[in-house]
């Protein structure tokens, strides 16, 4: 039985909304063989003085090359990398497999509010991991952190920033526009030659933890399906959409995407 495979290089969520476990759930939402390789452990929490534990190198790249070896994979996604040498490593092991389909989310704030990765560490992602990728997926914010820009505020600003975005390497730029105010939840992508929008109606929610992830995850997914770019980002926005749109509240604070949402309720 053949079936589409994905590897996610990212942190663990132990709250279950983000990181390795949506994309996990994301994967096998939409019928993809998931595979991970656990970066760091977040675990913010108000008990233990700490909440991130960054993985050994040794002990990424074992992952790494585990599910190369063992499986192999269609297409991955990296997600919060956090330090210079984790980046570094990945960007290295990526680009000597050969793989072509590769999704960079760059994960540098959390919902809460936690830094996901260090200062130093976005030149590194810059200079390594950005040239590597098929496609990025930045959020507004992440955006303005890369470009040492300010933060775009309208669809016009995001197509300025997506063109300077693709000079860095990527062969697509995907803005998610998600949090613009007073428009429509749009996200715009470029292709190096033209601009492409894909919108939805803004849902009005606080319970999108895990959003981002589940968005890049579901490209990914659609990715190692065979799809093109542009379908695949269409069917993950209609994928992660719902889930917003059907999110968890667990009553303690900003609740999850709900990643069954495509299955139960698509038409």
């Amino acid at each position: 039985m053949s079936i589409p495979r994905a590897l996610t290089i990212a942190g663990s969520a132990a709250q279950g909304s983000a990181g390795i476990q949506a994309d996990l759930k994301t994967f096998q939402e939409l019928d993809v063989y998931g595979m991970s390789a656990i970066t760091a452990i977040v675990a913010n929490n108000s008990t233990t003085d700490q909440g991130i534990f960054t993985q050994p190198l040794e002990a990424i790249e074992a992952q790494i090359h585990a599910a190369f070896e063992h499986v192999g994979p269609d297409a991955l996604k990296t997600g919060m990398l956090f330090t210079e040498d984790i980046i570094q490593l990945t960007s290295e092991l990526i680009q000597s497999s050969g793989i072509k389909k590769v999704v960079v989310d760059p994960v540098m704030i959390g919902k809460m509010g936690s830094q996901l990765l260090r200062d130093e560490a976005i030149e590194t992602l810059i200079k390594y991991l950005l040239p590597a990728a098929t496609i990025i997926t930045p959020n507004l914010e992440e955006t303005a952190r890369i470009l040492d820009a300010p933060v775009p505020d309208s669809p016009e600003a995001m197509e300025k920033a997506a063109r300077e975005l693709h000079q860095l390497g990527p062969q697509y730029v995907l803005i998610k526009g998600g949090s613009l105010q007073d428009h429509a939840a749009i996200d715009i992508l470029f292709d190096g030659e033209k601009i492409t929008k894909f919108e939805s109606a803004r849902v009005p929610t606080i319970h999108t933890s895990g959003a981002g992830c589940t968005y890049s995850a579901a490209i990914t997914a659609e990715l190692a399906r065979g799809k093109s770019v542009e379908v695949a980002i269409q069917q993950a926005k209609a994928f992660v959409t719902l889930a917003i749109q059907h999110a968890l509240s667990f009553d303690r604070g900003i609740g999850s995407t709900n990643h069954a949402a495509y299955r139960k309720y698509s038409e």
